[in-house]
């Protein structure tokens, strides 16, 4: 399923809002604990560009989905990810380096379960595209 373009500029706009408020509040007590916030390096324009997420933690290293709600085409920060690998994540107030990895299939299996646990629509929004959706995972680079 493609997302119609008024849609997919709601998304984005939510996006902004959610990211917004994020550093606002400083991460504490913000509608999911969960919640990270990705910066990546645009892949055509290098400019950096923050977006609000879901994470799960799993031996010191984060785990978040490609969703763009079930639409077919990934979001624009996991195609800058793919093109720069190289990311930040700001988390509780702080932030650090990262390296970003699509999963292969077997690797993701067991991570899956987890993000479900946090955020149950990411099963609906498989059903609803032919792309597999995506679980990235972020290990910190040494500092």
């Amino acid at each position: 399923m493609e997302l119609n373009p008024w849609m997919a500029s709601l998304v984005r706009a939510m996006s902004r809002l959610h990211n917004g408020l994020y550093r606002t509040l400083g991460g504490a007590g913000f509608m999911n604990r969960n919640t990270l916030i990705l910066t990546t390096s645009g892949r055509k324009t290098g400019r950096e560009s923050s977006t609000p997420l879901l994470y799960v933690e799993d031996g010191g290293r984060l785990y978040i989905v490609g969703s763009f709600d079930g639409s077919d085409t990934p979001p624009g920060w996991y195609r800058n990810l793919v093109a720069h690998p190289e990311v930040k994540v700001e988390l509780a107030g702080a932030t650090r380096r990262y390296r970003a990895r699509t999963l292969g299939a077997d690797e993701a299996r067991p991570i899956w379960p987890k993000l479900l646990a946090i955020y149950p629509a990411y099963e609906s929004y498989q059903k609803k595209t032919t792309r597999v959706i995506p679980v990235i995972e972020l290990a910190p680079l040494a500092t």
